[in-house]
């Protein structure tokens, strides 16, 4: 469930962008130095089990899903699953699903996975320490998270109004993943957005958080 302008940040509001989502050129070009950066770092292979989290559209999902296994493609945004359903459907892929979760809220899924990735997504989840546990015990033993998402920044990147966290300190973000449970952490810089706002051009560089379980 990722967002990008000033205020976007309920369900209803990706609810109601969900449609044209993928027409954004700068989402798709985002999504696919994500999917690089994810494969450069992991050891991808065709008998993983992955779960995308807060996969929106599943941009992201879809362009990792030829170098994995099964995928579920979770999100709190109907609207946003809605359209990622639409898209395993006309892909006829049955390795593919959907489903809404709110890792937070709901209980575990019955099933553990091999890799579980997520991309703009965790500055809009108050609970940092608590998803990262949670993502612990969605994984099997010595399975991956990547996590593509902001350095600390100063709130222009969604402008006035976001409630959510600005940015991550790389330290910080990884002294709580390896507290979650993942000796192994390592961070690169994934892509660099671009964005003009109130003060001019902006430069923000989005990192990749790769931990490995224990």
């Amino acid at each position: 469930m990722s967002a990008d302008a000033p205020s976007s940040h309920t369900p209803g509001d990706f609810d109601a962008r969900a449609a044209t989502w993928d027409d954004d050129p700068a989402k798709v070009e985002r999504a696919r130095a994500i999917a690089a950066a994810i494969a450069r770092e992991v050891p991808l292979r065709s008998a993983m089990s992955a779960l995308e989290y807060g996969a929106g559209t599943g941009l992201l999902g879809f362009m990792l899903r030829e170098r994995i296994g099964a995928l579920t493609l979770a999100d709190i945004s109907e609207g946003m699953l809605a359209v990622a359903a639409r898209k395993v459907a006309a892909a006829d892929d049955p390795r593919v699903r959907t489903v809404k979760l709110d890792l937070l809220a709901d209980p575990l899924p019955a099933d553990r996975y091999d890799l579980i990735f997520s991309a703009m997504t965790l500055h809009h989840i108050s609970d940092t320490a608590g998803i990262l546990q949670r993502f612990r015990a969605a994984l099997r033993p010595e399975g991956f998270l990547c996590v593509a998402d902001l350095d600390t920044e100063d709130g222009s990147f969604h402008g006035a109004g976001f409630e959510g966290h600005l940015g991550f300190d790389r330290q910080v973000l990884g002294a709580q993943a390896r507290a979650a449970g993942f000796p192994s952490v390592r961070f690169s810089t994934a892509f660099e957005m671009h964005k003009t706002g109130a003060a001019g051009a902006r430069s923000f560089p989005i990192f990749l958080m790769v931990a490995q379980a224990g």
